[in-house]
């Protein structure tokens, strides 16, 4: 049996494969990159970071801070120099690794106030300083008086994510005005508490022994691992408390110290991270927690290869289910691979590689579903098939109990007559036996032409290629149709036929032409004539049936191949008939190569015509050669 290209193991795996395919393009690259897909992976992100806390960390840095009891002391936000000058004086002694100040300097204070003095007194003191600038268009660094006492200059500015949750930092920055380049004041800080240097590479920033992963490619930026909340956060001294208490200084002793307002109400640098609820973290805690994620070296690295390898080993996965598996089978297995592409992100991110969440969510379920669909309409297709297969062995036994009833009748009657009458004269019994003999052939044929029928339908038989003239294939149908059209009186006339030849299965086509001649005398009332004639017309064979019986309507031609439709007026006749023959005879005009013309009219009856092509003999193979050799 021959299987369309669709049917074929290889072109079924072809087109599972192009769905997949498919599927993956549309979630990993479409699906998975868009605005709603990375707000969800950023929620992932976060979820992640709550749920799992790595190892306890080492800190070594911590926060003096400008809190509101500070504000309070040192006369609001307009002693905020004062009060941070009186900080870095409580520390001096501390043997401090490094200060980072988190508070931009740019502006001097107002005329005749000793703030700055006081402030830069202070600073004079203080071993590896780092002061902050901000870039605004333009660079804001500390006014002079301030800035010389800095062993670096660290930029503080934070662009948070679209959801303005603070994940990551640029790590170095460079004005495009003046190309102008500037380093995050944690990695200055940590730079200068090393009293190291800073190589960088479009691969990482290297800082000593630390390599920072933070590619040009996403310029420069580091994520940020927080201090858990469980942790207590990085430890905090109120710069009022630490002028009460001088004895704290004791905390600050061989840390790295970040200087900065921590105080609520007091400025606009306060910033929601992935642990955040509602209350956002001051920028000073942010930028020790950077400091925090260097020194600990708790990198969370994004991992695009990862990425990509995991999407397809899912997708191959739901492939590999949907084509071996089915039912409850390939539906649990789906569900483990859900599962699966749930879960793998947060184990990665507790081996500190990001994937997005999205990407492999989307592709997964994409294929998964479109596993179950395709299987579904293959399934369809199989069952469509069986149901066809069903429907054409119901007709072939439709056809058995029509075509095979006249025969077996004419046996079974002639057996009777013998076993009933045993004293029957010898003439009359080898006349009987005689009839069951020709009758038992008639059948045998016909069983054999069914079969052929079958086969040739469903694709399993080859035609054979005999070589038939025209008035041979008439003159056999005519013979065994004559005595239906003697007792209902009908004229049964060959007109002219062709010479030529045709090439083809003589029993089908006998079948064929037998088929329309003796409809033409079922369907024909009595003292008619039906008529045979044929000729040649470029190159095909036309050999017509026409009759003066019941004819039909333009709609029933357009159905009367249709398998078990029979016209009204076929039923109303009385002739009995299941509607099958006249589609069996267009089966086997098609598969010659040939078609079926119809003109009918109601009442005035009906001519069909078989289309076929002409055989030409080969020249060796013509009755003249033959007679000559």
């Amino acid at each position: 049996m021959a299987q369309s290209k669709q049917d074929s193991p290889s072109g079924s795996l072809l087109i599972y494969c192009a769905i997949f395919v498919a599927a993956l393009l549309a979630g990993f690259l479409y699906i998975g990159r868009t605005g709603f897909a990375q707000q969800i992976d950023n929620y992932f992100y976060d979820y992640c970071f709550r749920q799992y806390e790595p190892p306890k960390w080492n800190l070594s840095s911590i926060i003096l801070a400008i809190d509101e009891k500070t504000l309070r002391e040192f006369n609001g936000i307009r002693g905020d120099r004062r009060a941070l000058a009186a900080g870095l004086e409580a520390v001096k002694d501390a043997h401090t690794r490094a200060v980072a100040i988190d508070v931009i300097l740019s502006d001097p204070s107002p005329k005749g106030s000793p703030d700055d003095a006081i402030l830069e007194t202070a600073l004079s003191h203080t071993h590896n300083l780092v002061l902050a600038c901000d870039y605004n268009g333009r660079w804001e660094y500390p006014i002079p008086r301030f800035r010389r006492y800095a062993a670096a200059i660290g930029e503080v500015h934070t662009v948070p994510n679209d959801d303005a949750v603070s994940r990551g930092l640029q790590l170095i920055k460079r004005s495009p005005a003046d190309n102008d380049e500037r380093r995050a004041l944690a990695l200055e800080a940590y730079r200068v508490s090393r009293n190291t240097s800073i190589l960088i590479s479009p691969d990482d920033i290297q800082v000593g022994d630390v390599i920072i992963p933070a590619p040009y490619a996403f310029r420069y930026n580091m994520r940020i691992r927080y201090v858990p909340p469980s942790m207590g956060g990085i430890p905090k001294v109120s710069i009022a408390d630490l002028v009460e208490n001088p004895s704290l200084a004791s905390k600050f002793e061989g840390k790295v110290v970040f200087a900065g307002m921590s105080a609520q109400d007091a400025v606009r640098d306060r910033w929601m991270t992935p642990y955040s609820d509602s209350m956002p973290l001051p920028g000073v805690e942010m930028h020790a927690n950077i400091y925090e994620t260097i020194a600990n070296r708790l990198f969370l690295v994004d991992a695009p290869l990862t990425e990509v390898a995991l999407v397809l080993l899912l997708v191959i996965a739901a492939g590999v289910i949907w084509r071996y598996t089915s039912g409850l089978t390939a539906t649990l297995l789906s569900g483990v691979v859900i599962v699966l592409a749930h879960v793998f992100p947060y184990l990665l991110f507790t081996r500190r590689l990001i994937v997005p969440y999205m990407s492999e969510i989307v592709p997964t379920w994409l294929a998964i579903m479109a596993g179950a669909s395709w299987q579904y309409l293959y399934v369809r297709r199989r069952l469509r098939r069986s149901e066809a297969e069903r429907g054409r062995y119901q007709q072939a036994m439709h056809f058995v109990t029509h075509e095979m009833r006249t025969p077996l009748t004419a046996i079974q009657g002639s057996s009777e007559l013998i076993t009933r009458y045993p004293s029957m004269p010898d003439a009359k019994r080898k006349q009987i036996n005689e009839l069951i003999v020709s009758e038992s052939k008639r059948l045998g044929r016909m069983i054999e032409v069914f079969l052929n029928v079958e086969r040739l339908s469903a694709g399993q038989m080859e035609l054979k290629h005999d070589v038939i003239t025209v008035s041979e294939l008439v003159e056999s149908c005519y013979l065994r149709a004559r005595p239906l059209a003697e007792r209902k009186q009908i004229s049964l006339v060959i007109e002219e036929l062709p010479p030529e030849h045709v090439r083809g299965d003589r029993e089908l086509m006998e079948y064929a032409f037998y088929n329309l001649l003796t409809n033409a005398i079922k369907y024909s009332p009595p003292e008619t004539t039906v008529r045979v004639f044929g000729q040649v017309e470029d190159g095909r064979i036309r050999v017509a049936v026409q009759d003066q019986g019941i004819g039909m309507d333009q709609k029933e031609v357009r159905r009367i191949f249709e398998k078990f439709y029979r016209t009204r007026r076929a039923e109303q006749s009385g002739e009995a008939g299941t509607g099958i023959g006249l589609s069996i005879v267009e089966q086997i005009v098609t598969q010659h190569g040939g078609s079926i013309d119809v003109v009918s009219s109601p009442g005035k009856g009906s001519c069909f015509t078989l289309v076929v092509p002409a055989f030409v003999l080969p020249e060796d193979k013509t009755p003249q050669s033959k007679a000559s050799a």
